[in-house]
């Protein structure tokens, strides 16, 4: 193999970064790629060298192979390394590589397309002996024989894109009324996503866990395992939570999956990191799901029980060295916990949230690891998957680890975009995650009990929020004049504020006690309050003699983004904007819920619809979303059509008035 001294790093966000951290240490010069959505992104100032690749659009910039290439010749980089997602499951780009004279770290193109492809996969692994979940796989796409075979396996059922992973292109169906539907939803997802809408069908087992084994061979024939993940905790098919060890795996249990997994990886002449995924069954038996021949989101908390850097790895191999380690000497130690953090919003259907990140401030503290690719000012946009970061808790048993992943969770700041990080506190604190009692159904099952509620103001935040708005007014940098809020310079008049949060208004009356000392009266409640330290965007203050440490930023339309003592969320001086609406206004339009691009049009103008019909299918960040009717009612005008990109709250659909409805 030819040796290289410089890294092209074929992706973007967390995953370049993390890559660059590691290739950097061992002395690689490194060289980002970016659209013109991140032009003025981490990773890009993270390298030594930085190239634009084209457009914001994935398939114009990250999945341009030409545009890759391109940028690895000119700037003199002897290797590519494709992180995961874009490219990195790409035969032809693996291909293009090496016939551009570039190393490709990765496998050979012929590993990844057998394993690509889960219907071929499937058959490699049934001829070398892995056990797989029965199902259908063969190379009849026809709607004829997808649905007779469907029916010959029975429900439960998954449909799967036999391209790609990440849970899209897959459905779930336990009606057999619904197959048909499913098929034409995994199909239209898997050809969106991955430009391939093959699918493959198998029998959904219930109550199994996903684990996982990461494997690594290398070019002169040594194969070895670094132990096993439980990815159990998913919702629709995405990861959400990932440990290593496996809760309840034993050593024997371990050494069995093991062992079937380098059989996969020498059944394809595998070179490279890899995982191979199964599903655990209730009663010890395992089925192969499939190969992904890359590195893992994961793959951290492998990392942290062994010691080993999986990057590192990854290139010494891709140079034609052996392991580092042979089997005998991996040693498993603690155990790691990971949580992945996405710009989202839970209580909208885990909605993309996009915009501008006005505060990021990553956790740190004992067995914490952030893995990120954000900054203070950059631009979240609709064009990619909203996972942004990764937090990592290890701990020298999985108890300590998931009390630190918690407190880590509570500790991390992002504030101007929504994100899922109260969820994940809340999901790490049921019993089942406590007691390792999870499957692969667990999370859809449960979803309902974690508190989907939109974020909400409690008096602590009421209170902090108003004497920031009041020291801002103060200070004569916003809002309305002090003067007007009863306020003068003896501080001994009150100021009356009303703020809302989008869910509700408060009216609070505050005065001042002294320098930085003020009550706050909220209904009958009476809150003393004293800013220890206001070095925005960090604030320290003593609310009823309980002090906290938090952070905020004001944003326009008088808008204070607060995260102190609970989730982060947005308050409004509503007195400088009247104009601000709760989520229990007027319902009779359709306005876009984010950025993205309207797939398919499911209503017509005119028709009749009630609460909860399906109205179009978005797209965004990879990913459908379905819009269903807020109200019943008739629908008066689609302001869309198919194909469109359409901005967060551009209207979509209005209905007609009732008045005019009954006429």
């Amino acid at each position: 193999m030819a040796r290289f001294d410089s890294v092209l790093i074929a992706n973007r966000g967390e995953i370049a970064c993390r890559i660059i951290r590691s290739a950097k240490s061992l002395g690689y010069g490194t060289v980002a790629v970016c659209s013109d959505a991140d032009k003025d992104s981490a990773h890009m100032r993270a390298a030594d060298i930085a190239v634009a690749i084209g457009p914001a659009p994935a398939t114009q910039s990250y999945l341009s192979i030409p545009a890759i290439i391109d940028a690895a010749l000119k700037t003199g980089a002897g290797a590519v390394h494709p992180g995961y997602g874009f490219l990195a499951e790409n035969d032809d780009f693996a291909q293009a590589c090496v016939d551009a004279g570039l190393v490709f770290i990765g496998p050979s193109r012929e590993a990844i397309r057998v394993m690509g492809d889960k219907a071929e996969a499937k058959r490699r692994m049934i001829d070398a002996g892995v056990p797989c979940v029965p199902g259908y796989n063969d190379r009849d796409q026809s709607d004829a024989a997808l649905l007779a075979a469907a029916r010959d396996i029975g429900v439960p059922l998954l449909v799967k894109a036999s391209a790609g992973g990440g849970g899209k292109g897959m459905r779930f169906v336990e009606d057999t009324n619904d197959i048909q539907a499913a098929i034409e939803a995994a199909r239209r997802e898997a050809l969106s996503a991955f430009g391939n809408d093959t699918l493959i069908l198998e029998r959904a087992i219930r109550n199994a866990r996903h684990i996982e084994i990461q494997v690594f061979a290398d070019s002169h024939g040594n194969v070895l395992h670094l132990g096993e993940r439980d990815c159990s905790i998913q919702r629709r098919h995405q990861k959400v939570i990932e440990e290593a060890p496996a809760p309840g795996v034993s050593p024997a249990l371990r050494e069995e999956m093991g062992n079937a997994a380098i059989q996969a990886a020498r059944a394809i002449n595998y070179c490279g990191a890899g995982t191979v995924e199964f599903l655990l069954s209730n009663d010890g038996s395992f089925y192969f799901l499939e190969m992904n021949t890359r590195l893992q989101v994961e793959h951290p908390v492998t990392e942290l029980i062994t010691g080993q850097d999986l990057v590192a790895w990854q290139l010494a191999v891709a140079q034609g060295d052996p392991l580092p380690l042979s089997q005998d000497e991996i040693r498993f130690d603690g155990h790691a916990i990971e949580a992945r953090l996405y710009t989202e919003m839970p209580h909208k259907g885990f909605m993309p949230s996009t915009g501008k990140v006005r505060v990021w401030q990553a956790a740190s503290g004992d067995g914490i690891r952030v893995d990120h690719g954000l900054e203070t000012g950059q631009e979240i946009s609709s064009f990619y998957d909203p996972m942004v970061a990764k937090i990592i808790a290890f701990g020298p048993d999985r108890e300590v680890a998931r009390r630190r992943l918690k407190a880590a969770l509570k500790r991390t700041v992002l504030l101007g975009v929504e994100t899922n990080a109260s969820f994940l506190t809340r999901l790490l604190d049921h019993k089942a995650v406590i007691d390792s009692a999870t499957d692969t159904g667990f999370l859809d099952r449960e979803i309902g009990t974690l508190g989907l509620s939109a974020p909400s103001a409690g008096p602590v935040q009421v209170a902090l929020g108003t004497v920031l708005m009041l020291r801002r007014c103060a200070a004569g940098l916003g809002g309305v004049a002090p003067e007007l809020r009863g306020w003068h310079s003896g501080g001994q008049a009150s100021s009356y504020f009303r703020l809302g949060d989008g869910e509700g208004i408060f009216d609070p009356r505050v005065s001042a006690r002294g320098e930085d000392a003020y009550s706050v009266t909220l209904d009958d409640q009476v809150i003393d309050l004293e800013i220890l330290r206001d070095a925005a965007p960090g604030v320290t203050a003593s609310i009823n003699g309980v002090t906290r440490t938090g952070a905020y930023v004001f944003d326009a339309d008088h808008g204070l983004l607060l995260q102190f003592d609970g989730p982060a969320l947005r308050l409004t001086d509503m007195l400088a904007n009247p104009f601000v609406t709760t989520s229990s206004g007027p319902q009779d339009r359709v306005v876009a819920p984010l950025h993205g691009r309207v797939l398919k049009l499911m209503a017509h103008e005119g028709q009749d619809v009630t609460e909860g019909t399906p109205l179009m299918i978005m797209e965004a960040m990879k990913m459908e979303h379905t819009i269903t009717a807020p109200v019943t009612g008739r629908i008066a005008e689609i302001s869309t059509v198919e194909g469109q990109q359409v901005t967060i709250n551009a209207q979509l659909i209005q209905f007609e008035q009732p008045e005019e409805a009954d006429q």
